[in-house]
């Protein structure tokens, strides 16, 4: 639904539609009210209960309760202190006095869930205390279909979050399988075998540390001042917040010949794991790349496989965790990573 600059109506439309849109702004579309009599005023939530209690961040749903006060039109949810909204078309209460209720003025020309998207796709720039934002964002401007074609356009997105929530509900089922699994199919508590093993292995499983089973380097980062050590169609450089999955090969600085000079380079199929603040993030890089110094590596020898160690790295985590904890810096060095031990069958 985005207009690219000095055009008002948008790259793809749903045939049958060919007006164009008309530019509002937000306060022509959405009132808005504060809800006070609404809030949860106490944290003692039951999950049993039939009301969620709600904040606009990224939680989302807080907990439960069976108060009666509900506001129960479908309605937008507005943090005033961070622009998070959140679309709603079911009973509620709130906890924040932060939070604003938006629900459409006139629903012979505008559609809630369109103005949703509309809402949630623009990027506002804004000064000032957070308090001030919903008055920034009553005065921004948007453009506007006609009611038929923002119906169109709501029922489309209306089914890519029902077909997003069905597949968000699969990952977390099988989030938790894999936990079991870990817990199950690998040594814990100091013991050398696991609960399940798979048909024909009864070998114990023996006690190594990281640095025996492969090379462990910690990384660097390039002068960032100069430019000419970073290209996009460069080799990846990673950082903690480059990891946001187990397996990795995008970045968001990427070195150029130059830059691998000054850098330290490792193999593809190398587990980097975050040892500074954000420690126990884990990834393995899928090309041959490079890491910044919150990062050490392990490149396993040839004994070894490296899906298996990069699996395993969630239990090296949980060390990580436990011996940072105790240290004046959230902090684990090479040394220390080296000496983590793990057990290997």
């Amino acid at each position: 639904t985005t207009q690219t600059q000095n055009q008002n109506t948008p790259k793809i439309r749903f045939k049958n539609f060919s007006d164009e849109w008309v530019e509002k702004k937000f306060g022509e579309i959405f009132k808005y009210e504060r809800p006070d009599r609404f809030i949860v005023k106490n944290d003692e939530y039951d999950e049993k209960a039939n009301t969620p209690v709600l904040t606009a961040n990224k939680a989302f749903i807080l907990g439960y309760t069976n108060e009666n006060n509900t506001y129960n039109n479908e309605s937008i949810i507005f943090d005033d202190f961070t622009l998070d909204c959140k679309y709603v078309d079911f009973p509620y209460m709130v906890k924040s006095s932060a939070i604003k209720i938006l629900t459409i003025k006139n629903k012979e020309e505008n559609n809630l869930k369109f103005a949703f998207e509309s809402l949630n796709s623009t990027k506002f720039e804004v000064m000032g205390h957070a308090r001030h934002y919903i008055a920034f964002i009553q005065n921004t401007a948007t453009f506007v279909p006609n009611l038929a074609e923002q119906c169109k356009i709501s029922e489309f997105f209306a089914k890519l979050d029902k077909l997003i929530s069905l597949n968000q509900s699969k990952f977390e089922k099988l989030q938790k399988i894999k936990k079991s699994c870990l817990q199950n199919l690998f040594p814990q508590n100091n013991q050398n075998t696991p609960k399940i093993r798979f048909k024909n292995f009864s070998d114990e499983w023996v006690e190594s540390r990281l640095g025996e089973l492969g090379n462990i380097l910690t990384g660097s980062t390039p002068p960032t001042n100069i430019s000419e050590l970073y290209d996009n169609n460069g080799i990846p450089w990673v950082t903690p917040t480059d990891i946001t999955s187990n397996l990795i090969s995008k970045t968001c600085k990427r070195l150029s010949k130059k830059g691998e000079l000054v850098s330290r380079i490792v193999p593809s199929k190398t587990i980097l794991v975050t040892c500074i603040a954000s420690i126990g993030k884990n990834a393995m890089l899928l090309t041959r790349g490079s890491f910044n110094q919150q990062i050490n590596s392990l490149t396993v020898n040839d004994n070894n496989d490296p899906y298996f160690m990069l699996t395993q790295s969630s239990l090296w985590s949980e060390q990580m965790k436990k011996q940072a904890a105790q240290a004046t810096m959230q902090i684990v060095n090479k040394t220390e990573f080296s000496n983590i031990k793990a057990y290997i069958p």
